[in-house]
């Protein structure tokens, strides 16, 4: 059974359920204002679309009432045009149908002055009806125009053919203003008339030069080659003063003139030299070349060469602009030898000359011929040589004592400075295929110089299969002493060598003057190379002579260490006469080297380095023969032995005032090497036992597993051959083993104090060396 329970209601309940009710009702009150305010909103939209479409509407007639309104006045506009353009058209066709039966008349009557304006004018007033040419009266009109043109030019040509005849006995008119005015009416004609009339005056104007040096004609050798360019000269003055007024300046006829005549006596020369190549000599050459190029830089001087662009014209391929900065217009073989300073190849103190349009104009045509001069050269220079091989033989070698001792052979610059005139020369002539025979000379003789003035000049040497070696200084004189070269001797090798040294500088020089000279597509056949190796090996052979001059003047002071007993020496005394037989050797040479070398102070510095690389391993050789060794003895070489050190690494200024530091280089060859020397020794003054310490001492002084010098270590101490074996054996087997510590090599060193008596006998050693320095 269900029980309805009725609950009271309290006022406040009643009131919270009123108020929901009515927030309930709100809410559902704003969703019908929302659809109602977009009803509007849609409804303003249309009203609004519409508003725009009216105003469109009204702009679109607005703009076809404007254009009603504004088509007449259009109309009007087109029609003023179109009546102006007639009227214009209509003018210029009465000035053009007038103009054309003017130009008739005046041609017919040869009335020049007034065609030439005219003319002008009536093809300027024919160029507004290129578009009406479909119509048959303007086409006939222009024919017309045409037809006077034609008649015009031929007319023209006919009375230049009259006033200036090419062929007949007919002496050439004078300058007249009919003339004139035709050569004004021609710059308006097709430009095949102006042509054709500077073609026919020129070729008439130069008639008479084809008459009076053609080729069987005395003046038309290449001896009397001054008279073709006299007989130009005189012709460009006859012109200006007849006809200069005659032709119109921009014509360029006097330079026009001048470049038909290079052309026809280039033509006419290289005929003459083909036929008569065998009466060419190189001084008939070089004069024809001289005054030829003379009159090529006459021309440059005259004319600006504008008419040589011009395609009507035949035109000469120029040779590209000159980089030879010793050219003039010019110069003379004299004027170059007195600008030439002494050998040096590389100094221009002249300004370049200005490119010349006309250089080559006429000269071209001597480059085939230029094998003369080439073989001049070459004869000439062989005679040079020859010269130079006489001259030495005559003066002898430079005397000693004097300032020419080491000096650069004179022949030296001599050889440099015809180069150099054959270079300068050559260049003006060409810059092509000749310059390349030219530098073939140059490299011959350069290598005959080397081989009959340097090389051949050492002292006497022979070759074997072990290098370079001098005979007499192998053989003994009287008291053991090495036949030594002479002062003289001496200073002559150090002046080939300081020769040498100039020649290969001035070589490379000489290649890249070469190479600017010459045409830039054959730079590349230039190259000196081989000649520069040539006196490379100059430089290279004398060094090895000094060297094996003192080299071989020691020889005798180390044969007697090694032959002296030194077992049987019983005190250290001051060092051993073999020794000052050395220094005295270096004292007497190196000074008079470094004094002939002074110059060339790299290449000394080359010969102390070979002496140090020579002389120190044949000392070490020499050492290994002093045996046996006493204690005493061994004490001595080491003594011995730190002077030789302090005297080559004195080497570089021996002897001389001013005292420099020797180069690295050379320091650090002599301190490796005596080094070595000094450590063999004291591996020789170390007790041989116990054999374990012995052999790790050398292992770490001498840092060297050859056993075959461990062997003649053990022959230096005087071992017996029983104990060497047991000490091979050691020393092979001790060979593998790491070097020891610091520690341990503390406790290894010779001068560690095992045993004491040795300790001491060091010491005693070191303090006589300190006494000594």
């Amino acid at each position: 059974m269900l029980w309805s329970i009725s609950i009271p209601c309290s006022p406040r309940s009643k009131r919270l359920d009123d108020n929901i009710r009515t927030v309930v009702r709100g809410q559902t009150n704003v969703g019908q204002d929302g659809r109602q305010a977009l009803e509007e909103a849609q409804k303003a939209i249309q009203q609004l679309f519409g508003k725009i479409k009216d105003i469109k509407d009204k702009a679109e007639k607005s703009e076809q009432m404007v254009k009603e309104i504004t088509r007449d006045i259009k109309q009007l506009d087109h029609a003023k045009r179109h009546l102006t353009t007639s009227i214009t058209t209509l003018n210029h066709l009465h000035m053009l149908a007038g103009g054309v039966d003017s130009l008739e008349a005046m041609t017919r009557r040869r009335q020049y002055g007034e065609v030439a304006n005219l003319l002008q004018g009536v093809m300027n007033v024919l160029e507004h009806f290129h578009k009406y040419m479909g119509i048959p009266q303007i086409r006939q009109l222009s024919e017309r125009v045409k037809a006077a043109q034609t008649e015009l030019g031929q007319q023209i040509l006919a009375d230049f053919e009259e006033a200036f005849p090419s062929q007949g006995t007919k002496r050439p008119g004078g300058p007249s203003n009919v003339l004139r005015d035709a050569c004004l009416i021609a710059n308006i004609l097709d430009p095949r008339i102006k042509q054709e009339i500077i073609k026919k005056f020129i070729k008439q104007h130069l008639s008479e030069y084809l008459v009076l040096f053609q080729e069987n004609q005395d003046v038309a050798w290449l001896d009397k080659i001054d008279r073709r360019y006299a007989w130009i000269k005189r012709q460009l003055v006859d012109y200006e003063e007849k006809f200069g007024r005659m032709f119109p300046r921009e014509w360029y006829m006097t330079e026009r003139i001048a470049v038909e005549f290079c052309h026809v006596t280039r033509t006419e020369l290289a005929k003459i030299m083909r036929t008569r190549a065998k009466e060419i000599e190189v001084k008939l050459l070089l004069f024809a070349i001289q005054r030829t190029t003379n009159f090529e830089g006459f021309l440059a001087k005259r004319f600006s060469g504008c008419t040589l662009t011009d395609g009507a014209l035949k035109k000469l391929e120029s040779p590209p602009p000159s980089t030879n900065p010793f050219l003039e217009d010019e110069s003379t073989p004299e004027m170059e030898e007195l600008a030439m300073e002494k050998g040096d190849v590389d100094q221009p103190k002249k300004p370049k000359a200005p490119d010349n349009p006309f250089h080559g104009i006429v000269s071209k045509c001597f480059e085939p011929h230029l094998y003369v001069y080439i073989e001049s050269q070459d004869k000439n220079l062989g005679e040079l040589i020859d010269r130079f091989v006489a001259d030495f033989k005559a003066q002898g070698p430079p005397k000693p004592n004097t300032d020419e001792g080491g000096a650069v052979l004179p022949s030296c610059a001599d050889l440099f400075v015809y180069y150099k005139k054959c270079m300068v020369q050559c260049s003006q002539l060409s810059t092509g295929e000749p310059m390349i025979a030219l530098s073939t000379i140059f490299q011959k003789y350069l290598r005959e110089y080397a081989w009959k003035i340097l090389s051949g000049n050492l002292p006497k040497t022979t070759s074997s299969s072990g290098g370079l070696t001098i005979s007499s200084l192998l053989k003994e004189k009287e008291g053991s002493e090495a036949a030594k070269f002479t002062l003289e001797e001496l200073c002559l090798i150090c002046s080939i060598l300081s020769t040498a040294e100039y020649c290969l500088a001035t070589t490379q020089q000489l290649e890249e003057k070469l190479k600017e000279k010459v045409d830039v597509s054959l730079t590349e056949r230039i190259n000196l190379t081989g000649e520069m190796d040539t006196f490379s090996t100059v430089i290279s052979n004398s060094i090895q002579l000094l060297v094996q001059d003192l080299d071989a003047a020691c020889d005798p002071a180390l044969t007697a260490m090694s032959k002296m007993q030194w077992q049987n020496v019983e005190h250290v005394g001051d060092q051993s006469p073999y020794v000052t037989s050395v220094i005295l050797h270096i004292k007497q040479n190196v000074p008079i080297i470094r004094d002939n070398l002074a110059s060339t102070r790299k290449y000394f510095t080359q010969f102390c380095i070979k002496f140090a690389n020579s002389f120190i391993p044949k000392f070490i050789t020499h050492l290994f023969k002093c045996k046996p060794i006493s204690m005493v003895g061994a004490e001595q070489l080491l003594l011995d032995t730190h002077s030789l050190k302090m005297v080559l690494l004195d080497l570089p200024s021996i002897g001389s005032q001013v005292v420099r530091k020797a180069p690295a280089s050379y320091t650090k060859i002599v301190v490796k090497g005596m080094t070595r020397a000094e450590m063999i020794l004291k591996v020789v003054m170390a007790p041989h036992e116990p054999s374990v310490v012995f052999v790790d001492n050398y292992i770490k002084l001498l840092t060297d597993c050859n056993t075959e010098t461990f062997q003649k270590i053990l022959d230096m101490k005087g071992l017996k051959r029983s104990e060497q074996s047991s000490m091979l054996e050691l020393f092979r087997q001790r060979l593998p083993t790491p070097p020891a510590g610091p520690e341990a090599s503390s406790s290894l060193s010779l001068l560690a104090p095992t045993p004491e008596q040795e300790s001491s006998r060091i010491r005693k050693l070191e303090k006589l060396i300190k006494k000594r320095l």
